[in-house]
């Protein structure tokens, strides 16, 4: 069958075939406004989150190094894909089902099942900005205007949108905190183990001075003491940094040997004061027995009150960070209500409907004149054999 055959029969057909067409069309018209189930969605949108230092407490503890990274390697705050991610997860999903009762509204047996529904209907978007757009969507039942549940539904859909950029704050920040918490208490754990050792030197030293009476030191020694304090400050130091590194790092880690390698040089030089050093034990050649026993009493009661300050000071810090009540999750727009719904795009979908009913009759009119050209030269082909 030529194209010239294709066109006339459509021609001849035509009255017919826009007759079915445009009839259909109204039908299918009149169920997506009045009967078809409408689905709607309203976005939140996220800025990106910003890439700064989240503990910057740390970064204060030893000479001015960030440490920041001590616990995690980095606290860094979340890139946009890693917050997408976050959103797509089963705790967030199960805290908006909590709050919605989502169990009852999917009918589903248990809150698990209740979220695998409503991630399925999540839906989560990214910009090349960073930007996140977070919505869910959701469905009239059928005939929505009879029952009047359209402005329900819509609301609905904003205040889910809205639950899961509030589940992914809550959850976001509760593992800062927790991180803040873990420093926090390994602080608060050497702050009282130092306050102990001080305060037994101190009672050691009372108890020295009365027996022995006051014992001057020259400035020589005093400034040796001075010496060995600071070394010894520095090895608290850090140990701490090795205590905080050792719980995320692996044993070959190359920050963690080095150090090590730091820790044991320093106490080598702090030996040299603990062996005893020629400056001043020679100062002490009139009593040297009780000129060592001060000296030690009075260098260890200077190193414990240098790194009780420096842990008290830092547990104040790490204690205000764990307690801030910042966000972090900065939302651009909040989601409400739509003004229009997702689906069914109704004039769209009628228009392409009445396309494919147009093509659907036309190619049932050229297979019926098919047929009936087949058969009439069936019969005249039988004919002529019977003539």
């Amino acid at each position: 069958m030529s194209f010239h055959d294709i066109l006339n029969i459509i021609l001849f057909n035509r009255v017919k075939i826009l007759k079915i067409t445009i009839l259909t069309s109204i039908f299918l018209f009149i169920i997506l406004l009045f009967l078809y189930p409408r689905t709607y969605s309203s976005p939140a949108t996220i800025l990106p989150p910003e890439n700064k230092s989240q503990m910057g407490s740390l970064s204060s503890l030893i000479g001015g190094q960030d440490l920041s990274g001590l616990l995690s390697g980095s606290f860094t705050n979340a890139n946009s894909q890693l917050f997408a991610e976050i959103l797509k997860s089963r705790s967030v999903a199960e805290y908006v089902v909590k709050k919605h009762n989502l169990v009852e509204y999917f009918d589903t047996e248990n809150e698990f099942e209740a979220a695998k529904e409503i991630n399925k209907k999540l839906k989560v978007d990214i910009n090349k900005e960073g930007i996140l757009k977070v919505s869910i969507g959701v469905s009239t039942s059928f005939m929505p205007m009879l029952f009047d549940e359209v402005d329900t539904v819509k609301q609905f859909a904003a205040d889910l949108s809205n639950s899961f950029v509030e589940a992914l704050d809550k959850i976001n920040r509760e593992k800062l905190s927790s991180r803040a918490k873990r420093t926090r208490e390994y602080i608060e754990a050497e702050l009282i183990t130092t306050k102990i050792k001080m305060d037994s030197v101190e009672s050691a030293l009372v108890e020295f001075q009365k027996i022995n009476k006051t014992v001057a030191l020259p400035e020589q020694v005093s400034a040796v003491i001075d010496a060995a304090a600071k070394i010894k400050s520095e090895i608290m130091k850090t140990e701490i940094e090795i205590g905080l590194l050792k719980t995320n790092l692996t044993e070959d880690s190359r920050e963690l040997q080095s150090l090590r390698q730091k820790l044991t040089q320093l106490q080598q030089q702090y030996n040299r004061f603990e062996l005893g050093n020629q400056d001043y034990l020679l100062a002490f050649k009139e009593v040297p027995e009780l000129g060592k026993e001060l000296t030690s009493l009075l260098r260890e009661i200077k190193i414990q009150n240098e790194v009780y300050t420096l842990l008290q000071q830092q547990y104040y810090k790490e204690k205000i960070q764990e307690n801030r009540d910042l966000p972090t999750v900065e939302v651009l727009d909040n989601a409400i209500s739509p003004l229009k719904a997702d689906s069914p795009r109704i004039l769209f979908s009628t228009f392409f409907g009445g396309i494919f009913v147009f093509l659907l009759i036309s190619f049932f009119f050229l297979v019926i004149e098919r047929k009936n050209y087949l058969l009439k030269n069936f019969i005249k082909s039988e004919k002529r054999q019977d003539g």
